[in-house]
């Protein structure tokens, strides 16, 4: 009989938004979250090029069941443009492919923005995460491949003017969906005002959610995890680790659920909703059947389910 592998780390549950800094891949980010924490299980809820900054929502434990409600949520930015030059990663990184010495004004920029809010069709870059028949397509583009990559349908919801800067960048608002590409946005942009553009900066700034007033920076969790010393069996000095103040800084699990409906259940249903058995929800005002809504027990998340006439069925369940 094979014996079942005792996980390593801390049982731990909840959410830390990290700012994630330029020049860090979103899975090295994570890595480092989960070292920090000592965690059993992390995943994060969207990525960030390693050139970009800001909320990146990583979740431990029990809440990495609710990463995909997180996913769905709207993402506000902050893009910086470049003009004059189209880069074969629509970014910093890459070389320069295309030029023009035209520079747009802010009625020109404004007049074409319309054009992107809205469900539209998008063409991810080459230099994207997007996998073509088993390989990522920034893996064939750097060996060269040339990627005809299909167009995908993204939602913008805003995109506001900010700025143009003192060097004649233009800086951007933009809420959008999953899925959304903004250096395909800034590309496609500056072809259409006939002068290229590439993303110069990009800082994420909410995560629904979450928001900037919610992030740590790896800085903050690295004085948060100094280890103490603890005198044991005699005068000894044995160094251990306190988790105190980095558990301080995690977000309840439920956070990520503030999209679903809500409702609290009593300590005899939660046994058997704990078995995976429908319940019966009593003397709710309103209570509409949907096919997604959120139990809770004492202000902790019990499970995630739908409502069918007055009658809550669990999908996913979480450990109180």
């Amino acid at each position: 009989m094979l014996r079942q592998r005792r996980k390593k780390g801390r049982p731990i549950s909840g959410w830390i938004v990290l700012d994630k800094p330029k020049g860090l891949a979103s899975t090295e980010a994570v890595s480092k979250a989960r070292w920090f924490y000592n965690a059993e299980k992390a995943g994060h809820a969207g990525t960030l090029d390693p050139l970009a900054s800001g909320l990146l929502p990583i979740a431990f434990g029990e809440a990495t069941k609710t990463v995909p409600y997180i996913m769905a949520n709207k993402k506000i930015y902050r893009c910086t443009i470049a003009w004059g030059e189209e880069r074969s990663t629509d970014d910093l990184e890459g070389k320069v492919i295309k030029s023009s010495c035209l520079r747009p004004t802010e009625m020109e920029i404004k007049a074409f923005l319309p054009k992107y809010i809205g469900l539209i069709l998008q063409v991810p870059p080459q230099f994207s995460a997007i996998k073509i028949d088993g390989t990522r397509a920034y893996d064939l583009a750097r060996n060269g491949k040339k990627i005809d990559m299909l167009p995908r349908e993204v939602e913008i919801n805003k995109l506001e003017f900010v700025e143009i800067t003192p060097n004649g960048h233009a800086i951007l608002r933009i809420k959008c969906g999953k899925g959304t590409y903004i250096r395909s946005l800034a590309r496609d942009l500056g072809r259409d005002l006939g002068c290229y553009g590439y993303v110069a900066d990009l800082r994420r700034t909410e995560v629904t959610p979450f928001t900037e007033e919610n992030v740590v920076t790896l800085e903050k969790l690295e004085e948060a995890c100094l280890p103490y010393i603890e005198s044991v069996e005699g005068n000894k000095p044995v160094p251990r680790r306190d988790f105190s103040k980095l558990d301080a800084l995690l977000i309840e699990t439920s956070a990520a659920l503030k999209c679903l409906p809500q409702y609290s259940i009593s300590k005899e249903q939660v046994v058997n909703v704990r078995d995976g058995n429908p319940i019966v929800l009593r003397g709710y005002n309103a209570l509409e059947e949907t096919n997604r809504a959120c139990v809770n027990y004492k202000g902790r998340v019990l499970a995630i389910g739908y409502i069918e006439k007055t009658v809550f069925k669990p999908k996913k369940l979480f450990c109180l």
